[in-house]
């Protein structure tokens, strides 16, 4: 982390200093400047690549880096506008318009500036990342045979059969399919299941990601309230009954956003009214391996408990790992199988199997349950330190939950903020916060923060970043 941090406050040096040199003109040699700024070879390399990548230098292997020649003119100005109706024209005879919204997911995708803290990330600090783990699994994926030829369609059958194993119950690696992490699963799955114009039953709230996966499919999400215990069965039911629809997206277990866990006397009745109704419940199962080191024994997946191919199963290596670590996996049973298989086909081709090879390696190294152990440790500790902190500073902010799993915590404002305001005036004070409404496809019933402790790099951090969002409260406008 020091050193990517190193990288970029020396590109930002170097930045300031280009004037000095006449366009083509040649900056000092990296030796030099490794001795003058005291850092090493590979940060020099990564600052020279990030100016070359905004056009301020060139590089010449075997003569240095140059600053660059302005380019000669100006490109013309074209006009745009014809695309308005282009993108629009056929709109109107659609059932439910595409619409693609991205910005419910880049809340906790998009780089806060320097700085800001980040409550939120949707992703592991880089210091709880398994990096030489991942760095040497990698390297020896590397040097497997056959690594760089085309895998099946499917995915490597070892990765497969993990897969199948983690899932449990019945399922066999013949019904599991690799793909490249959580939200491209979630998007096969929804194009597989729904024609455009279709309604599909969302928890509310529920993953703004997959809300945007629907909209941009043209689906009508239609919510479902849930409680402590997870979606709320009866009103499952009605919304089967009210809207015809074939499906339902789920996360069973510490969903996203309010931790809840599906009790254990729901589970069998969540199956029970899709299948009567005809429907496939897709389970996102996206934190599993992000449990609290006070949990507990876990529920297996839905898909465990599932001999009728009503589950339609989503996990993913993704947030235990990295966010470039993208292999997940999708399972069902079936004749949905095929047609899974057939999108993410002509969607992808496959997953590249240098990291279908590398995820093996990873996931049958000692080093992977060291890091789940570790990881399950920081992440009790974080919430442990978060929640006591929020308490204690702003114990105005209602915590109905509190998650033994995930990332998260679910906090709800008191009626009447102003949650855009706040959550301006918090990036304001230094901290980035997730505000609640992407997390609806229908009106809030309140306002709401997430506030991620994972993406942080400690307790310190974290009690940082709760004076600064005290501070943010306390002196805006919001209704407190």
């Amino acid at each position: 982390m020091q050193e990517r941090s190193s990288g970029r406050e020396l590109a930002e040096q170097l930045r300031s200093e280009l004037n000095r040199y006449s366009p083509g003109g040649k900056l000092p040699s990296s030796r030099a400047l490794v001795e003058r700024f005291r850092v090493s070879p590979v940060t020099v390399s990564r600052a020279l690549a990030q100016l070359a990548a905004e056009g301020l230098v060139v590089t010449r292997p075997g003569a240095g880096a140059f600053r660059a020649r302005p380019r000669e003119g100006r490109a013309a100005v074209g006009d745009t506008s014809w695309q308005e109706v282009a993108l629009s024209a056929d709109g109107s005879a659609e059932p439910s318009p595409r619409t693609v919204d991205a910005s419910g997911v880049l809340v906790s995708l998009a780089s806060p500036p320097p700085g800001v803290i980040e409550f939120n990330s949707g992703y592991l600090h880089p210091s709880l990342q398994p990096e030489q783990a991942m760095g040497a699994a990698l390297s020896r994926a590397g040097r497997r045979p056959g690594v760089w030829a085309r895998p099946p369609v499917e995915g490597v059958p070892e990765l497969r059969e993990w897969f199948a194993r983690s899932i449990g119950g019945a399922i066999t690696a013949a019904e599991v399919i690799v793909a490249a992490g959580g939200q491209s699963a979630l998007t096969t799955a929804l194009r597989a299941l729904a024609p455009p114009g279709a309604p599909v039953l969302v928890e509310s709230p529920t993953y703004p990601g997959m809300l945007a996966i629907a909209r941009a499919a043209g689906l009508r999400p239609v919510p479902v309230p849930v409680d402590a215990d997870g979606v709320r069965p009866a009103l499952l039911a009605d919304a089967f009954r009210a809207s015809g629809a074939r499906v339902f997206v789920c996360q069973p277990l510490f969903q996203n956003p309010t931790g809840a866990v599906l009790s254990a006397d729901r589970r069998g009745e969540v199956l029970r009214i899709a299948r009567e109704a005809g429907a496939f419940v897709v389970e996102d199962d996206f934190v599993r391996r992000l449990v609290h080191e006070d949990a507990g024994p876990l529920p297996g997946p839905l898909a465990a408990d599932d001999p009728d191919g009503v589950v339609v199963h989503v996990s993913s290596l993704t947030k235990a790992t990295s966010p470039s670590f993208r292999v997940g996996a999708l399972a069902a049973r079936g004749p949905v199988l095929e047609r899974l298989r057939a999108i993410q086909v002509v969607d992808t081709f496959f997953v590249p199997r240098p990291l279908q090879e590398a995820a093996l390696e990873l996931v049958g190294s000692p080093a992977w349950p060291r890091h789940l152990r570790a990881v399950s440790r920081e992440l009790r500790n974080r919430r442990d330190t978060l929640t006591a902190e929020l308490r204690m500073r702003l114990p105005e902010l209602a915590l109905p939950h509190i998650p033994s799993g995930g990332y998260h915590l679910w906090l709800r404002l008191p009626d009447g903020t102003d949650e855009p305001a706040l959550v301006a005036a918090a990036l304001r004070a230094g901290v980035a916060v997730t505000p609640g409404r992407p997390y609806f496809s229908a009106e809030p019933p309140a306002g709401h923060l997430r506030l991620s402790f994972a993406g942080v790099a400690g307790a310190g951090e974290i009690a940082e970043g709760v004076g600064r969002l005290r501070a943010a409260v306390k002196g805006s406008t919001a209704g407190f």
